[in-house]
């Protein structure tokens, strides 16, 4: 029998080499997480939260320093007798996560540490709807090369991993995207292509924006809510979906697609081909045209225009003001149909409609309590996004480190991320 890192024993019923990495894998995330959590700690801290024993702790942290993932500070005394100990926190300066975003109107990059230390963070504006793909993965793998020749900073930098958020429907597990409406790819080897294009065997992971979007706002949270809702607000409208604190990617990893569900059946063609979709009632096209019409282009950056709006809001127009409050009466309607269907503790709104969340929310909220079919019992709060229009790439550099917490072994012993 084997101890887990959760303070389970594990029968292993023979010597399986499967089974022995899985447990010490296991153990390994146990340990590191405890030094994650507990920012400074001993191996006699973690050896009493974790339940293994000392020599085991002691065993899995010199591993882990060898893998450059935490490391030994000054002297700490856990008693009033006893030898003082080495105390152990979280390193990892040299091993980083890359994250890159594909928008329909700017490509952005966000570089970190283990710790989530930012060392590259940069956006640049390209119109992704009337570019071809080639193109575009073009550009990016530029923005990329960029972003990975400053993490590399020194010789013993080590890049765990890219994560790429793209708006469209997402074969997560091949990292191709399957269809993006509003870009108009059909079928694309987002992953392939980069890696072709980057000359490199670094593992690089293809997601939905708001999946990512709605990770990175749960990492956020101080106590962070099992069940969530994240809406994106740009161009497209999408649904990153939290429940009992994991993501919720359904059978095929197409869940979310909150934007193109029909809610009037006479309203605007989308762009995904069909009549009517909460996306041309709430998207950035939408409330432009209804409240700040002169500010309509398709060009333009989408978080200049949410602040243009923003402004609009705050000077209180009259056909500004309507305009927003029949934005927040479709969007109240949007979030109606996940609260009934998910019951979720919290709506975030991301984008613009966190931009001006503040001109939307009483609106919405007269909406979904009107339709909330289990009353105000059921109708969750709405709040605007911590991150904004940064979330998905700072989702997606997220994920990265958080499969690192996950699974130590993906990070190799010093000697060898030397070579």
């Amino acid at each position: 029998m084997t101890e887990r890192g959760t303070g389970e024993v594990v029968r292993l019923g023979g010597t399986s080499g499967v089974d022995q990495t899985a447990v010490r894998r296991a153990n390994l995330a146990r340990v590191l997480d405890e030094v994650r959590r507990g920012e400074v700690v001993s191996r006699a801290d973690i050896a009493t939260r974790s339940g293994l024993t000392k020599a085991t702790v002691s065993s899995l942290a010199t591993e882990l320093i060898d893998r450059g993932l935490i490391r030994e500070t000054g002297l700490r005394r856990d008693g009033a007798v006893g030898r003082p100990g080495r105390a152990l926190e979280l390193d990892g300066g040299g091993i980083t996560a890359l994250g890159l975003e594909i928008n329909s109107q700017y490509l952005a990059a966000r570089g970190t540490d283990l710790a989530g230390r930012v060392i590259v963070e940069r956006r640049l504006g390209f119109d992704a709807i009337h570019a071809d793909p080639g193109t575009t993965l073009d550009r990016l793998a530029g923005l990329a090369r960029d972003a990975v020749a400053e993490l590399a900073g020194s010789a013993s930098s080590f890049l765990a991993g890219i994560a790429v958020a793209v708006p469209g429907l997402v074969d997560a597990e091949n990292g191709r995207v399957r269809y993006a409406p509003n870009l108009e790819w059909r079928s694309t080897p987002i992953a392939e292509a980069l890696r072709d294009r980057l000359g490199s065997d670094v593992p690089i992971v293809v997601d939905n924006e708001a999946n990512l979007s709605a990770l990175a706002e749960l990492h956020a949270m101080p106590h962070p809510a099992a069940d969530l809702v994240y809406l994106t607000g740009e161009v497209g409208v999408g649904a990153g979906l939290i429940t009992g604190g994991r993501l919720l990617r359904g059978s095929g990893g197409f869940s979310g697609e909150i934007g193109h569900i029909p809610v009037d059946l006479d309203g605007q063609v989308c762009g995904c081909g069909r009549r009517g979709c909460l996306e041309t009632k709430i998207g950035l096209p939408a409330v432009l045209r209804a409240a700040a019409p002169d500010l309509v282009d398709r060009e333009a950056d989408p978080q200049d225009q949410a602040h243009a709006l923003r402004q609009r809001a705050e000077d209180g127009g009259p056909e500004a003001m309507a305009g927003f409050d029949e934005i927040g009466r479709w969007l109240g309607i949007g979030v109606s149909m996940l609260v009934n269907l998910l019951n979720p503790e919290v709506v975030v709104l991301g984008g613009y409609l966190g931009t001006v969340a503040p001109y939307l929310v009483p609106a919405a909220m007269r909406e979904l309590r009107a339709r909330a079919v289990a009353g105000d019992e059921a109708a969750c709060r709405i709040t605007a996004s911590t991150f904004g229009f940064s979330a998905a790439v700072r989702g997606a550099s997220s994920i990265v480190i958080e499969e690192i917490f996950g699974d130590p072994l993906r990070i190799p012993a010093a000697e060898k991320a030397a070579d």
